[in-house]
């Protein structure tokens, strides 16, 4: 049986004879079957199939003609869409990065102070009228000092004048909206105990609102002791349910809504008076309380050396109640004269440097300048400074410090009943200074200048001392804590007391004629070493009777280090014992 050609092949067949079948189609489209003389005649069918195969040729030569147009199109659109892409990604970027730059620029200063406050500058977007506007800022912390506020135009051709200040510190709380229903009736939720749930109605007669006690560490004490009178027995709220009153409240209290005037946050409001309208940059600055930041210092020795290592650390403490992102801070270290609240007095209470090495090959993460009469420390990079968080940034890192060991040996022991007394009733008292402290005393002492691989200004701190073991691990030798050290000043450090040493003090002659005015005093001072090594002690002694004396007699050199003191130089050998003895003659 032969087989028919499929369509495929037609369209092959046709493809390789060129025109020649599309001729013969042209050629048999006038003609019926039987019509043509000079042609062999065709069947009924072959006119069936070839006007199919005529009508099919057709269709598919246009659907692929349609489909080169697709493909183009949609070609053109990927290349559209990626070049779309393309600018959207540019455009983001460029975005992002303006963004960036504009937080950058816009991002807070503060300049911290080690006296537990700080000055807050930041960037502040006003929309403003020309005349008088009414503006709220809450972007501000819970200690802000409203009387500190400044505000400046970033452009000089603008004038701004703050024509009325209010500031608000009361938050919203649940005791502050009782007081503030105070006479009205609310719904309380209350719980059964079989956890049913059901709101009852009271009126609310006191609401038991605790006075703002901030104010009390403004005012004076009166003031304090009249609040405190008002405040006895109204602490507890009184509420009517059904007609009879109960000290307590029913339930969870149910506010209809907020009143107009209360605060979700902290607020500064602004009767703001301006010369132009339009948009404007201000500066808004203020000093706040609830900020710190302190120094400390690790010191590490190695097992058998004196030559130190000392990596300084920054501790920043935010508790001012604000969060600040991306802040440039700055350190101010001196004594800045601060005037306390009233309250607080009652209770009685330009060069530029870098630091150190600190950072290593990355350079020191904070700068040190010479600033007025004070020293100014700032972080290199920005840094996000949280509410209620202590954070620690490297400030200084140095090794190779040359240092020594010193034992320190007084031996005077005053008694607590004697602290405080003059120098005339000291010198009436025979049995003043006979106690005896017999500990040494280890102390650390390196000089802080260029030559010894620090020489900047250290502000003050606690300094923590290690000593590596010969396993190489760190054991604490002790701390102690410094004042503001400026350049090439010794630093000197009790670090505790020498296990392997001790000291014996004892007065040996006491003569004192009080109508002739003299008095005479020997003491003899003894210290034992039972270290390996021999040790160099310095032995101080306090001249406490008066101020007018001679040593008319002694066994070592000694050195006179003030009106009161005087200091001596001994050598003690290993596993030895050491005696000195002196004598004092007073005059007045």
């Amino acid at each position: 049986m032969k087989r028919e050609p499929t369509l495929c092949e037609n369209r092959k067949r046709w493809g390789t004879r060129g025109n020649s079948r599309a001729e013969k189609i042209k050629t048999r489209e006038s003609a019926a079957p039987g019509d043509s003389p000079g042609a062999s005649p065709l069947s009924v069918h072959d006119y069936r199939r070839f006007l199919f195969e005529r009508y099919t040729f057709r269709v598919i030569t246009r659907l692929e003609e349609i489909n080169v147009h697709i493909a183009k199109w949609i070609g053109g659109l990927c290349g559209s869409t990626v070049l779309l892409w393309a600018a959207l990604y540019q455009f983001n970027s460029a975005l992002a990065s303006g963004t960036e730059q504009e937080q950058k620029g816009d991002s807070p200063a503060l300049t911290i102070y080690n006296q537990q406050f700080a000055v807050v500058r930041q960037k502040l977007p006003l929309d403003l009228r020309s005349g008088v506007n009414h503006i709220q800022v809450t972007d501000i912390t819970a200690h802000l000092e409203p009387d500190s506020v400044i505000l400046r135009p970033l452009d000089p051709s603008r004038h701004l004048q703050i024509l009325e200040q209010n500031y608000r510190n009361d938050p919203v709380s649940q005791q502050l909206l009782l007081s503030l229903y105070e006479g009205k009736t609310i719904d309380f939720l209350e719980t059964d105990k079989d956890g049913t749930a059901r709101t009852v109605p009271g009126k609310i007669i006191r609401s038991g609102y605790v006075p703002h006690y901030a104010a009390l560490q403004t005012y004076s004490p009166q003031y304090a002791a009249q609040q405190a009178a008002v405040a006895q027995g109204s602490e507890q709220p009184v509420i009517e349910v059904n007609g009879k009153l109960q000290f307590s409240l029913p339930g969870q209290p149910l506010f209809p809504a907020l009143a107009d005037d209360t605060v979700l946050k902290p607020t500064l409001s602004w009767e703001l008076l301006s010369d132009k309208p339009g948009a404007i940059l201000a500066e808004f600055s203020y000093v706040t309380g609830g900020m710190n930041w302190e120094a400390s210092y690790n010191v590490i020795a190695p097992l058998k050396s004196n030559v130190l290592e000392l990596v300084g650390w920054v501790t920043l403490d935010n508790q001012s109640g604000k969060t600040f992102r991306d802040a440039r801070l700055k350190l101010m270290a001196g004594d800045v004269n601060k005037v306390p609240p009233p309250m607080a007095m009652v209770m009685g209470r330009a060069g530029a440097a870098a630091f150190g090495v600190g950072g290593g090959q990355f350079g020191p993460p904070v700068t040190e300048k010479a600033f007025d009469e004070y020293h100014l420390y700032t972080l290199e990079h920005p840094t996000t400074l949280h509410d209620r968080e202590t954070k620690q940034v490297e400030m200084v890192r140095a090794a190779g410090i040359q240092s020594k060991t010193l034992y320190v040996y007084d031996g005077l022991k005053v008694e607590q009943n004697y602290q405080n007394w003059p120098m005339e009733s000291i010198r009436q008292q025979e049995s003043y200074g006979i106690l005896c402290n017999p500990k040494v005393w280890v102390m650390q002492e390196f000089k802080n200048s260029s030559e010894n691989h620090l020489g900047m200004p250290l502000p003050k701190g606690r300094v923590r001392f290690y000593r590596r073991d010969d396993d190489g691990q760190l054991e604490f030798t002790g701390e102690n804590d410094i004042d503001h050290t400026a350049k090439d000043e010794t630093i000197r450090l009790y670090t505790g007391n020498a296990f392997d040493m001790t000291g014996e003090r004892s007065r040996t002659d006491y003569r004192a004629d009080f109508n002739a005015r003299w008095l005479d005093e020997s003491f003899e001072i003894k210290l034992r070493n039972h270290k390996s090594e021999p040790a160099e002690v310095r032995i101080v002694e306090h001249l406490y009777r008066w101020t007018n004396w001679d040593i008319i007699k002694n066994s070592e050199p000694f050195k006179k280090l003030d009106s009161r003191s005087m200091e001596s130089l001994v050598q003690i050998p290993a596993g030895g014992e050491k005696t000195v003895s002196y004598k004092v003659h007073y005059s007045w």
